[in-house]
């Protein structure tokens, strides 16, 4: 399993955005009940979102992001800034 941090930018039409929010809110409790997303949330300015996607590898990340309701489209409704994989610290125990 490969780790993933995703950035996401709120750059683009923000009221086509807040009308696909509830069904990408959906997927990613799909993903996240099958274990492919790890954690998620928007930046408290409400500019952008951090997500972090637990998958086999590249390719495997790019299907999920492709089929997110903000990408599936022929215009996004956000943008994908950056993706890094991404090595978790084991703390704590």
């Amino acid at each position: 399993m490969t780790t993933f941090a995703v950035r996401l930018v709120f750059d683009r039409d923000n009221s086509a955005r807040l009308e696909v929010r509830p069904k990408h809110r959906d997927y990613l409790t799909t993903l996240a009940a099958d274990g492919r997303l790890r954690l998620a949330g928007p930046y408290a300015d409400d500019e952008g979102a951090l997500l972090i996607y637990d998958v086999a590898d590249r390719p495997a990340l790019d299907a999920v992001l492709a089929a997110d309701p903000y990408f599936d489209r022929p215009e996004p409704v956000a943008t994908v800034a950056e993706i890094r994989e991404w090595k978790l610290l084991p703390l704590g125990s």
